[in-house]
Parts: structure tokens; sequence; C-alpha cells
């Protein structure tokens, strides 16, 4: 599915105004400001988390039941992404010099993963959601997400979006290795911000973590401690950013549909109550999340029922899905997206 032309409108309203009339509700309804109890209370108990993890890892020694706290500490490392994304974001700063701080320590330092270069390729991302050239989440480096991309692919990217629905959830246990090294080649190229303070810090995150690890584990379980860590790690990303946008329509060309359109359109909610919401961090609310970025993860849920409202009275399709169902409707995509692939 694609579009090229903007959806019309289904009340009086037209084009920006429509977001502007939602924003207001938005307003008026407070949903806006900082949730500073709710984060301190996070960053408290994804701290104690993480503590806790390292201190199991040093107390229980050299055994292979320590597998369990790797993938224990996989979760706590996701959790931690899914904080520095908040911050990116300005969730919980007021300023930029302190979300940039608290980012670089909580991206960099605690997940091992460069926050001048995941927030410039996020950023092009909310500006642009599913758009074949411009979102680099639709990039066609590995998987394709048209069949306009399948029949252009070319090397590897051809071979993979033959299976690539088959493929997918393998593939994704390698995304934190792909954060590390995409982390590592954006410090070592000129441009990034705080470029020597980033590498320092990632430095500093895989020194201290493999340092610890072979410290405490002997070589052989300690390389399958980190292998299964990161492994986990990466599923466990790589599922809270697939439900929100694989297999919705994707934007080509010039010509866009206006900014509430554009959003709506190319996301997906999750429901799943009170444990989806803790488990994906308040991405399960994407539509709301990318009409809003500043909104607090915590007011997502209390803004769903007033854009979802809004978009019926504008005659907008609002998508929503539970989890299982949301990761079937992606793969079913990426299995009709290869079809010209395996056709040839």
């Amino acid at each position: 599915m694609s579009i090229q032309t903007p959806t019309q409108p289904g009340r009086a309203t037209h084009g920006g105004s429509d977001f502007a009339e939602l924003r207001r509700r938005i307003d008026a309804a407070g949903l806006l400001e900082r949730r500073r109890g709710y984060y301190a209370a996070r960053f408290v108990l994804v701290g104690v988390a993480l503590v806790a993890g390292a201190a199991a890892l040093v107390t229980f020694g050299d055994t292979w039941w320590q597998l369990l706290t790797a993938v224990g500490l996989a979760v706590v490392f996701a959790q931690l992404a899914l904080l520095a994304h908040d911050i990116a974001h300005r969730q919980v700063f007021r300023t930029r010099r302190a979300s940039e701080l608290a980012g670089r320590l909580v991206g960099n330092l605690g997940v091992g993963m460069s926050y001048g270069w995941w927030m410039d390729k996020h950023t092009r991302h909310h500006a642009n959601p599913n758009h074949e050239e411009l979102d680099p989440d639709v990039s066609p480096e590995l998987l394709v997400w048209s069949q306009g991309q399948a029949v252009e692919a070319r090397g590897v990217a051809r071979f993979i979006g033959k299976y690539e629905a088959f493929l997918f959830f393998p593939l994704l246990t390698l995304e934190a290795f792909n954060l590390h090294v995409s982390s590592f080649r954006a410090v070592l190229r000129p441009g990034l911000s705080a470029r020597r303070l980033e590498a320092g810090l990632l430095v500093l995150h895989v020194v201290g973590w493999t340092g610890l690890t072979f410290t405490v584990l002997s070589p052989g379980l300690a390389v399958a401690f980190l292998l299964l860590n990161q492994a986990v790690l990466g599923l466990y990303l790589g599922c809270s950013f697939a439900p929100n946008h694989k297999g919705m329509p994707t934007l080509t060309g010039a010509r866009e549909p206006d900014f509430l359109r554009k959003q709506v359109l190319t996301s997906r909610n999750v429901r799943g109550g009170p444990v989806v919401d803790v488990a994906l961090g308040g991405l399960n609310y994407q539509i709301e999340h990318h009409l809003f970025p500043s909104m607090p993860c915590a007011n997502l849920p209390l803004a769903q029922p007033i854009v979802r409202d809004y978009c019926r009275e504008l005659g907008v399709d609002y998508a929503e899905a539970r989890l299982v169902e949301s990761y079937a409707i992606a793969l079913r995509h990426m299995h009709s997206v290869g079809e010209p692939l395996r056709a040839t």
C-alpha cells in the first residue's frame, strides 16, 4: 500500500487546521505537561533493576544459570533504551542541554548506543514516517517494505526480500549488534555533535560491561552470556518498534497528506492494557506519540480517546490491533512484498 495524494477531510476543517483543533483539545486536557514524579519513579525502578542485575552477575559467579541473568539484563537495557527515547523527545527535561546530557548518559553509557546518531535517524523518521525515500526506518538496506523496493532490490536485500517474513524475527536478534556498530561508525565520522564525549561513553560501556562479564565468568560462558544478552536485547527492541508502522501504507513522491493524516495513516496502535504499556514503553500508542512527540508516555493512554474520537469526526482511519495480531499483519505484509522476488 502507498499514499501518493492527500486524503480528503471528512468535515469543514481543512489541512493544517485539523491538527490545530486537535492540539487545542489536547492542551485543554493538560496532557502536554511534564510528569516529573512518573519519570523519577521510572528512573529509580530501572536503576534498581540494573544494579540488581549486576549484583546477580557478581554474586552467582561462574555458572550456566547466569544465562538467566543475561536475559534479565537484556530487558533492563531495553527499558533504558526506551527511557533514552523519551529523553530525546524532551518528555523528561525542559531544556535541550539537560536532555542531551541525560540522553548520552543513558544511551551511550547505559546501552552502548550513540545518542546523536540515533537522534538524527529518529528525527528524520518522525518527520517522514513510512516515506520510502525519506524515512531511514524503511530504507531497503536489508529488508524491503514495498513491492516497488522489492523490484529494485539488489544483492543481499534481494535474496532476503524473498523470505523476509520468515527471517524477520531471527534477524532482530542482530539488531543490538547493528546499533552498536552503527554507533561506533557514527562517532568515527566528522560532524557528530560532542563526538569525543559520545565516543568516550561508548568505550566505557563496552569496556565496563565486557570487562565485568569476563572477570566473573569463564571465557566460554562469558561469550555465551554476551551473545544471548545482545540477541534478546535486539529481539526486544525490534519487537517494540515493529508493530508501529510495518504493514501500514507507505508514502512516495513529493506530495504528501497534511501533518495529521501523514502521522495517523502511517501508524498503528497496539492494544493490550498496562502490561503492554510497560513492556513497550508507551510506543504502543504510536499514533498519539507521532502527533505529540513531546507528550510524556504516561499521558498517551489519556490522549488516545481524544485522538480516536477526533479521527472518527474527520473520517480518518485509526488503526489498532492486539500485539500478536500486529505482528501477523506485519509478517503478511512482508510476505506479500517479497512476491515479485519469489516469482522471478
